[in-house]
């Protein structure tokens, strides 16, 4: 992962949301069954801050790329469902930086 390059960090920001998303199975249940809201707001705030972060860079590298409409959509929902930043960084995101061959 190259991080000089706009693919290099929305690979990162794919992987940092995805993470701080499944990181809300922890304070979920910290808020609601223990009374402890504090966790979850910070997550929340980080998660948010990385959801922005990475749909502007999927809009940035989409317009760079040149991606198609397929692409750019399957990029965009991975945002909004636990785990597919993931698989998108793999199926997507890797593959494009193995065609420019790693820059």
């Amino acid at each position: 992962m190259n991080l000089k390059s706009t693919l290099g960090i929305l690979r990162l920001s794919a992987i940092l949301e995805g993470i701080s998303y499944l990181l809300f199975a922890i304070t979920m249940p910290l808020k609601y069954m223990y009374d402890m809201p504090g966790p979850n707001m910070v997550v929340g705030m980080i998660h948010g801050f990385l959801f922005i972060a990475y749909v502007l860079m999927v809009f940035v590298v989409s317009r760079e790329h040149k991606w198609p409409l397929t692409e750019q959509f399957w990029a965009y929902l991975a945002s909004l469902l636990p785990i597919a930043t993931f698989v998108v960084d793999h199926r997507i995101f890797k593959k494009y930086e193995n065609d420019l061959g790693g820059k």
